[in-house]
């Protein structure tokens, strides 16, 4: 569950990333949409999301759009999640005690939004679910103006949803 529905304004937070970079949801949102997806490395339905956002991330991320990963584990088990399951995009380490997660009135993972350029928050995604993955796309390649992809292939069973 999540405190943050669509509609509403997403706080800030600014985070170091796996690649010693600190990344804010600020100088995110100059450049456009952000798809921000809150994770624990242990979580079974994080590890089978992210490989979804990472393909999201390959069909609609660059210009105009960021995705940031954001996981509640330390920097070393974060790495190792980010190559086992083939997430390219930034990684960030939540502080101590949560902060940003506890922000978003996070209680459970995944959780992944898309907020918008005036930090409204658009969609919001809890545990794995596939019509909020699909909406996230439609609305990204609307924005990117490209033509829509399906995000899931037929020869995959993905189910509606899972929770986390």
């Amino acid at each position: 569950m999540t405190n943050l529905d669509a509609g509403k304004i997403a706080p800030g937070f600014s985070l170091q990333a796996l690649d010693g970079k600190e990344y804010s949801l600020n100088a995110a949102m100059k450049r456009g949409l952000v798809v921000v997806a809150f994770f624990k490395i242990s979580c079974p339905v994080c590890q089978f999301t992210f490989p979804f956002l990472e393909r999201l991330y390959k069909r609609y991320g660059g210009e105009g759009v960021t995705f940031l990963g954001v996981s509640q584990d330390d920097m070393r088990a974060t790495r190792h999640f980010a190559e086992e399951y083939g997430v390219t995009f930034p990684v960030l380490i939540d502080e101590d005690g949560y902060p940003v997660s506890n922000g978003y009135g996070l209680t459970n993972v995944p959780t992944t939004f898309l907020i918008d350029s005036d930090a409204t928050v658009r969609t919001v995604c809890m545990g794995f679910d596939r019509a909020g993955f699909e909406s996230i796309a439609t609305e990204l390649a609307v924005r990117r103006k490209l033509v829509p992809a399906a995000l899931f292939r037929s020869d995959e069973k993905v189910p509606d949803h899972k929770p986390g």
